[in-house]
This record gives C-alpha cells, sequence and structure tokens, in this order.
C-alpha cells in the first residue's frame, strides 16, 4: 500500500448481519451463538491487513424508531425482526471493538448510514485532501457517499470477493454517477426498505430516464412544462410518474443519507493501531476464537 492516510469507518450491523446468515451457527466456549461476531471479525482483519488504516471507526444503529419512521409509517415495515441470537452478538463486538481502541458510534433518531456519512464528512473536514475514507458495508445505499476521497469496500460471494467502489466503479455499474443513485433510488423504490419509488418503474428505466434528464426536480419540471424531451418518454412511464410524484419525492427524501447528524467527532479519537494486543488475545481465546488471535492487528 501507498503512504496515504486511511480511515475505515464499518457499517456494523449490516456486517454482523450478513455474517450471521452467511456463515454456520457456531458457539463460544459457553454454548452462545457467536458466528456473526466471527465472521464481522474475519472481515475487519481482512480489511485492516488490505487497507492498512491510520483511524477506525464502528457505528451502529440503535433500536429507536428513526425521522425516516417518522416521515413514513411504513418504512421497512416488511423487514422482519431482528433474531434474538443476532441482537444478542452486538454487545459481545462492541466490547472487543472497545478493548482494541476502536471507536464506536450510534445516535438515537438515525441510521448507522446517517452516521457514517456525518463522520465521513467531518473526518475530512478536518483532515483536508489528504485522508482516504473506506466504508467497509454490505449495503449499497452507501454508494451515494463516493467522492473523490469516499470509498465503500463491499462483498460478493458471501464474503469471498471484495468490491471497492470509487466513482469509476459505480459509472460501469450503473451507468450513472454516485449523485445520481439517490433520484435512481427515488424512481425505482427500494422493496428491502419498503421505499415505494414509482410504481412500475424499474432499474434499466430509472437509469435511462436519468441519463436524459439529469436529475429528479429537472424530469419532473420538463414533464410539467411539456417540454419535447419529455413528450418523447413512452405515454405508459410518462403516466406513472405523473401519478406517482408524490410517491417518488417521498422516496428520495427517504433515501437521502444525512450527513449533519450531531456527533461528537474528533478525527484523532480514532486511532488505530494503540491497544492492549494481550488483553484482545485473551478475549478472543474466552470466547473460542483461538484462530483469530494470530489475526489481530
Amino acid at each position: 500500500m501507498d503512504n496515504k492516510k486511511r480511515f475505515i469507518i464499518i457499517d456494523s450491523n449490516i456486517l454482523m448481519h450478513r455474517a450471521y446468515h452467511a456463515l454456520p451457527p457456531l458457539k463460544s466456549k459457553n454454548g452462545e451463538l457467536a458466528n456473526a461476531v466471527y465472521g464481522f471479525l474475519l472481515i475487519f482483519f481482512r480489511a485492516v491487513k488490505e487497507f492498512q488504516p491510520n483511524f477506525v471507526a464502528a457505528v451502529f444503529d440503535t433500536a429507536k424508531p428513526t425521522f425516516r419512521h417518522q416521515a413514513f409509517k411504513d418504512y421497512k415495515i416488511t423487514r422482519p425482526p431482528t433474531p434474538e441470537d443476532l441482537s444478542s452478538q452486538i454487545p459481545v463486538i462492541k466490547s472487543l471493538l472497545r478493548e482494541s481502541g476502536i471507536a464506536v458510534f450510534a445516535e438515537e433518531g438515525f441510521e448507522a448510514d446517517d452516521v457514517i456519512g456525518t463522520v465521513a464528512r467531518l473526518s475530512l473536514l478536518e483532515d483536508g485532501n489528504g485522508l482516504e475514507v473506506i466504508i467497509l458495508s454490505c449495503d449499497l445505499d452507501t454508494l451515494q457517499l463516493v467522492n473523490a476521497n469516499i470509498k465503500v469496500c463491499t462483498f460478493q460471494n458471501g464474503f469471498k470477493n471484495m468490491v471497492l467502489y470509487n466513482n469509476e466503479k459505480i459509472e460501469e455499474r450503473y451507468e450513472i454517477s454516485s449523485v445520481d443513485l439517490v433520484d435512481f433510488r427515488a424512481l425505482k423504490g427500494d422493496p428491502s426498505d419498503n421505499i415505494p419509488g414509482v410504481a412500475g418503474i424499474g432499474e434499466k428505466t430509472a437509469i435511462s430516464l436519468l441519463k436524459d434528464f439529469g436529475s429528479l426536480d429537472n424530469l419532473y419540471f420538463e414533464i410539467e412544462t411539456a417540454t419535447a424531451r419529455a413528450g418523447a418518454i413512452r405515454p405508459a412511464v410518462r403516466e406513472r410518474l405523473i401519478n406517482n410524484k408524490d410517491q417518488a419525492f417521498l422516496s428520495k427524501e427517504l433515501s437521502i443519507i444525512k450527513q449533519d447528524v450531531p456527533v461528537n467527532f474528533q478525527l484523532d479519537d480514532c486511532g488505530f493501531g494503540k491497544y492492549d494486543r494481550e488483553k484482545a488475545a485473551r478475549s478472543l481465546e474466552q470466547i473460542g476464537f483461538r484462530s483469530l488471535v494470530g489475526k489481530l492487528p
């Protein structure tokens, strides 16, 4: 790796969720399920080896409803509740992270994505253009945060393939830029979060509309002012857009990751590498993860 300073921000709940479903039901020495903890640590140790960060922070969701639930009562209503044997592993990983000197963040009323977006923005304000921020996540919603200084590292095929998204990688996959992804989600919706979007508009149509019109705002401006370009939209698609305008803009509001969460953040508090390695090793051995001790940074 080069000598660039790096800051890894971990989207902790989503990584634990992915590990919980991807790994067999591994148990700790005391018989409690620990597969999410094990998978989380494997991902984290791999990322540390790959990116050699100077700073690390772990961000968690809270159990309280967020401002999105207030704006749309059915937000994420289709998601099943978090399994109890996954929830019980969250305090374990938080304890291990703190023992490793890693700052842990969570803010009631906001999702982890909002805290991640805020922490990323504040870190760049503190450090100028010399810092590279890498968001470690399995949730592609965070791709909207990608810019010249921020990348998203995600995984495919379980945890086998690590994929690093920068601006070029996003345009290669979606044919639009990171700044267009909020409008993209506003048009096509997101069933996993129960974000409605525009009924009948899929991924290809959403991309085509954004490539033609540039933004959701301009798309509706041209439809409402009856420009020639808007007249070229297929009648069925134009009708769907007109009939679902409110849903489109609600979906955009729900999709925007906030970057102004009132979080107490100082980049220096996230410095990585100074911790009691022997204590962390004992904690791993107590759980029964002796094979991970040698992977400790």
